[in-house]
């Protein structure tokens, strides 16, 4: 065992760069919003510099490719990447650390992958501060205890692992390109539906089903008499967090919690107001949930899964619009108002069995990608603890 900054040749925090000092080109400043974990984020729209003279007045320091930074920041505290190569000089902020490891010791991307283990975040736990905001400071940080095998034996594992995140980013890959060829399904059948390229009829939710907000009546909402029955309760992380289709709950509600909410039926096309804005997916089960929540059921003009991807397309739209708080949200009189393009019912549900067919295929490759991180998360608790 030995300490992370034992084992690097290098392990300092970045630089103090206010936004008086930010440039619109020159040396690259990598943020904590860029550091994954375990991967580099490329955020090119968002991307911040400094000048040249800035660089020499501030002394500060550069970041090269095969550097690790590690957030001292969340979330979560302590997650770090591997700095990739890049056409470009770089610095980094304060809150990031700059570890660069002695390569005769330890590999960077053992040390990598050891940054992504439960034990290293275990580790962590006990020297995270503050309330509001988690952070750790870069002394703490560095005391953290790291197990060092021979070289050969940490080349064998990053091997493995290697491998099984290849094939978990391509599995991943597979259910984006199907979500993307559903999409482009729906605007080759219906054009595109913000702009209405083909000019077809529109009406307004509640004239195509039945719409309203969820009920949840008692205050407050989280009093434990409310909760713990047999009935399911869903909520919008639920929904943000589902596919097409919520097919498992979090919360369920008593008989109590019961009386002062509503049941909607399974087939309920359930979408979010509140925190997770204009976020959709079909009840697989009868459940309630709350007036953060709004519940659609199709009329004979259409049907729930034209309508769930219609929304796709206006999700980020409403979300931009919805009004600067605590927390975001819109009311049931912006979703009533909206024009949804209404094409021949006969296209819809063509549309809807085509969804069926991929959402197979879907299932397939999530079992297979939940099969390669179960195997992933058991190497890494096998090698690092």
């Amino acid at each position: 065992m030995a300490k992370l900054k034992e084992v690097c040749t290098f392990f300092a925090d970045g630089d103090w760069i206010e936004s008086s000092d930010q440039s619109d080109e020159g040396i690259r400043l990598i943020q904590t919003g860029n550091i994954g974990e375990g991967k580099y984020l490329e955020k090119e729209t968002r991307a911040k510099y400094i000048s040249e003279s800035t660089f020499n007045k501030l002394s500060c320091t550069e970041v090269y490719p095969g550097d690790i930074l590690v957030s001292r920041l969340p979330e979560p505290v302590g997650r770090a990447c591997i700095i990739p190569e890049k056409n470009e000089r770089m610095i980094t902020a304060v809150d990031c650390t700059i570890c660069r490891p002695n390569e005769t010791l330890i590999s960077k991307e053992y040390m990598c992958y050891f940054m992504r283990s439960n034990v290293y975040h275990t580790r962590l736990l006990g020297s995270v501060t503050g309330t509001t905001r988690k952070r750790i400071s870069r002394k703490n940080l560095g005391n953290v205890e790291v197990k060092i095998p021979p070289k050969g034996e940490q080349n064998a594992i990053v091997k493995q692992l290697d491998c099984l995140t290849s094939v978990i980013s391509l599995r991943s890959r597979e259910l984006e390109l199907l979500d993307e060829l559903v999409r482009g399904r729906f605007v080759e059948l219906f054009g595109d539906p913000v702009s209405n390229s083909y000019g077809l009829p529109e009406a307004t939710l509640p004239e195509l089903g039945v719409f309203g907000r969820g009920v949840s009546k008692h205050r407050p909402r989280n009093d434990p008499k409310l909760l713990g029955g047999d009935y399911p309760l869903i909520q919008t992380g639920d929904i943000a967090n589902a596919g097409l289709y919520i097919t498992s709950y979090n919360s369920t509600y008593s008989e109590f919690g019961l009386i002062q909410s509503k049941m909607w039926e399974k087939g309920t096309l359930c979408i979010t107001i509140a925190a997770n804005i204009a976020k959709t997916a079909i009840l697989e089960f009868d459940a309630c949930f709350p007036d953060s929540v709004v519940g659609f059921t199709a009329n004979e003009r259409t049907n729930n899964i034209f309508i769930h991807y219609w929304f796709s397309f206006f999700q980020a739209i409403l979300e931009s619009q919805a009004p600067e708080s605590a927390q975001k949200n819109i009311n049931l009189k912006i979703l009533s108002e909206l024009k949804v393009i209404v094409p021949e019912k006969e296209r819809q549900n063509e549309f809807a069995n085509f969804v069926h067919r991929i959402d197979k295929s879907k299932l397939i490759v999530q079992k297979e990608l939940d099969e390669t991180q179960l195997l992933f998360d058991s190497l890494m608790q096998e090698y690092f603890g």
